[in-house]
């Protein structure tokens, strides 16, 4: 049975094929007289006129139609068939899987294979990253490769980096690491700087170290972070700080989560994880490692102004004051261990902190050494945390919660800070960030200048009185032992 189209078509064709092979039927041929023939064209019929108008148009309706059904059948094809079939040849070869980024992953697993096959023991830092394997760490520990699903949760999330971590004393092959990354198809960039921990030592000091390495494959890149080792057995990362050869367009820089500014963490414990069909390290506990990134800015002694300091007034190395630095400096170490362990906040303060920063180190001749902390992170059991550490208390004044008498009957006025680390006396401590302005408070303008007599009740221009107690509290508010 025949459609109308193709009655059309082929009416058309059929009136196309008479007017080619019976040209002569064109003419007509008719007698004028006995002897002359007058000839007269043919005009076509009707029928084919019309006929061949109409299939001109059906024929292109018909050739587009037909070329739309024909693309239509390829992409049904490559989507069901051929990406099907090229999907699971990938997943052979390389570890990809359906509905998998393979730009992130291909690039994170060629770093890990790259680190793996050098024995340089990277952890995975990165913030997003951790954030969500944290949310599903429960699931995340009890995957392996046999059980890994098909889909990319994590190293598929859309960013510009992956951030990874090492430890620099474990790196035992430096040079070979970056020549063979480079053989595996990444660009890599290495940011130098002077180790900071030699600034106190004249004929070392300016000697450089690596700090960061970006290394970038296709659109994607890695940023290792690297950690040195610090006194007081935590780790430290230096500023990621651009010289003047670097290309800024190699990597958008600025989406950076790392280098900033200097930061320093605790040493972490780590654990092997199966993250995405890849075997990671990640923090034991990434929580922890999570809370200390926004607070992990680091400020280092000032080595340079404290040599100059003590150019200018020579440093008192009498017997007597060497025994009360080594005192104060056990007795800080101590007390930042007790802190730490009921979870206080606490900085380094007053006299203290105005030692840190003018001269990197303690004061011989303040005979004490002071620690400030929020009253939001006092804690009743402080007290009892001393006396079990071997500091039992002896003098107690005013009360924590009796705003706004301040515990000493006196308010000190300082401008808002924030909280840095820095190293002090071979121990990681807190310090204001906002250093200057908080010791000129305390200390005014002449803070670096040394005066040896000094009221603590009465020599610091932000300190005011704040009431008097009752006669009938002060056995409650002024207590000695």
């Amino acid at each position: 049975m025949v459609n109308k189209g193709e009655k059309l078509n082929i009416g058309f064709f059929f009136c196309l094929f008479r007017n080619i092979v019976h040209r002569k039927q064109d003419y007509l041929f008719t007698p004028k007289d006995e002897t002359n023939w007058v000839t007269f064209k043919r005009q076509p019929s009707e029928h084919c006129r019309l006929m061949s108008k109409i299939s001109k148009n059906v024929i292109l309706v018909l050739l587009t139609l037909t070329s739309s059904a024909f693309l239509l059948f390829q992409l049904y094809y490559y989507k069901h068939y051929l990406s099907t079939k090229n999907g699971s040849a990938l997943s052979k070869s390389k570890g990809s899987r359906i509905g998998f980024d393979r730009t992130q992953w291909r690039a994170v697993k060629k770093f890990i294979m790259l680190t793996s096959s050098q024995n340089v023991p990277v952890f995975l830092i990165d913030p997003l990253i951790l954030e969500l394997i944290n949310k599903n760490f429960e699931q995340v520990k009890n995957t392996s490769h046999a059980s890994s699903t098909s889909e990319c949760k994590f190293f598929c999330v859309p960013r510009d980096f992956t951030t990874f971590a090492l430890q620099y004393q474990l790196w035992k092959n430096e040079e070979g690491w970056f020549r063979i990354a480079e053989n595996m198809g990444f660009q890599c960039l290495k940011i130098e700087s002077k180790d900071p921990r030699l600034d106190w030592i004249d004929s070392l000091s300016g000697t450089e170290i690596p700090l960061h390495y970006i290394c970038k494959l296709a659109s994607h890149a890695i940023h290792l972070v690297v950690f040195h080792e610090r006194s007081g057995n935590y780790l430290w990362h230096g500023h990621l700080r651009l010289k003047g050869h670097i290309d800024r367009k190699f990597v958008p820089f600025r989406k950076l989560q790392f280098g900033r500014y200097p930061g320093a963490f605790d040493r972490p414990e780590l654990q092997q994880i199966t993250v995405d069909g890849l075997d990671v390290l990640i923090p034991k506990d990434p929580m922890h490692f999570l809370e200390e990134i926004p607070h992990s800015r680091f400020i280092e002694c000032r080595y340079k102004e404290a040599r100059a300091f003590f150019q200018q007034y020579l440093d008192d190395n009498t017997v007597e004051a060497m025994t009360f630095q080594k005192h104060a400096k056990e007795l800080l170490q101590l007390a930042a261990k007790t802190l730490k362990k009921l979870g206080v906040r606490f900085w380094l303060s007053s006299g203290t902190c105005l030692g840190w920063y003018r001269q990197c180190s303690i004061i011989p001749y303040s005979k004490d050494v002071d620690l400030g902390i929020f009253i939001q992170d006092y804690k009743s059991d402080i007290i009892s945390a001393f006396q079990d550490a071997g500091l039992p208390l002896k003098h107690k004044f005013g009360k924590p919660n009796s705003s706004p008498h301040c515990l000493f009957c006196h308010r000190y006025l300082f401008p808002k800070f924030t909280l840095c680390w820095t190293e002090f006396v071979d121990t990681k401590f807190r310090v204001p960030c906002e250093t200057v302005e908080y010791i000129e408070a305390n200390y005014g303008k002449t803070w670096k200048i040394p005066i040896k007599t000094w009221d603590w009740k009465r020599s610091p221009p932000n300190v005011w009185p704040n009431g008097v107690w009752p006669i009938s509290e002060w056995d409650e508010v002024i207590q000695l032992y």
